[in-house]
């Protein structure tokens, strides 16, 4: 065997085994020449190299094809949040965003597992009530811009209240595809109907299509995976969940059994003590339970924890 055909199968066995020869031919030092004495063909390189074209080339393949697949980017209306008393990052301090401050913070220390027992997915957080109109949409809006404003944590916030999904629409965005889809259509990716927002750290999930199965679908196997994904997957992210509210639908119950936080929004001077104590009753199995008293007009303290929602 020549000099050159044993250069040549050198290289060969090189590829096959998956050793990246441009990159040691970069890094180490040159590799021996061989002399043309004019009895033998020249060494032609560029058939060692053919493979690692066509390996480049479904590498970018690869990548166009992720790209495609990317969460798509919207721009939230800040001005209008900001109008309609949700927190924006940016504006100025404020006794909501100190409140906030508050509200999130046993939260976080059972994501982070500051506790004796951490709860199974610390991470995925439920805010419910237990009628329309105490303001749970309001609050997982702005728990999810509050911790999105955190330096440790990213936030995805979903929209699960697929009967009345208000999310989007208070936020300045348009209805998209999203959680009904996602579940109901295999072919769809999660990255396909999340929403990057132009607040750092904050994404969105629509609530998707409308479906006449919505409870079978959040109860479903795909939901379960779900979820898991979005428990496991990022470390640092937390997921907030708008649900209905728990005595006008079956699906807060559904999701409840998933979650490993629920907040429970109950509204000053308004809401029966009876209703309240019946939303409880539908989650008392669950082991973390916090409630929070909103729309509270008494007077101001150093320790006030409602908010002014309109």
């Amino acid at each position: 065997m020549s000099t050159i055909e044993r250069a040549a199968k050198r290289l060969e066995e090189l590829r096959r085994a998956g050793v990246d020869i441009a990159a040691i031919a970069s890094e180490d030092k040159p590799a021996p020449t061989v002399e043309n004495t004019g009895d033998e063909e020249p060494l032609h390189t560029a058939q060692p190299s053919a493979q690692p074209a066509l390996d480049t080339a479904s590498a970018a393949e690869e990548t166009s094809a992720a790209r495609e697949r990317r969460s798509r980017e919207v721009e939230l209306d800040l001005r209008k949040m900001s109008r309609a008393n949700l927190l924006v990052p940016g504006d100025p301090r404020s006794q909501l965003e100190e409140e906030f401050r508050i509200i999130k913070r046993p939260l976080l220390e059972n994501v982070r597992g500051q506790i004796a027992v951490r709860p199974h997915r610390a991470n995925l957080i439920m805010v419910t009530s237990a009628l329309p109109g105490e303001g749970k949409t309001q609050t997982a809006i702005n728990l999810a811009t509050s911790i999105a404003m955190e330096l440790d944590h990213t936030v995805l916030l979903v929209e699960a209240d697929v009967l009345r999904p208000a999310v989007l629409e208070r936020m300045g965005v348009a209805a998209q595809k999203g959680l009904l889809d996602l579940l109901s259509n295999k072919s769809l990716a999660l990255s396909d109907v999340l929403l990057k927002t132009n607040i750092p750290k904050l994404t969105l999930l629509p609530a998707g299509t409308a479906s006449s199965r919505s409870t079978e679908l959040l109860a479903s196997t795909a939901m379960d995976e779900l979820l898991e994904e979005l428990a496991s997957k990022y470390a640092d992210r937390v997921i907030i969940f708008d649900t209905p509210p728990l005595l006008s639908t079956t699906e807060s119950r559904v999701l409840a059994s998933h979650m490993g936080q629920v907040v429970m929004v109950v509204e000053s001077g308004k809401t029966p003590t009876s209703s309240v104590q019946q939303a409880f009753a539908t989650v008392e199995s669950h082991p973390v339970v916090l409630s929070m008293l909103n729309k509270y007009r008494g007077p101001k303290g150093r320790n006030t924890y409602g908010y002014y929602a309109p």
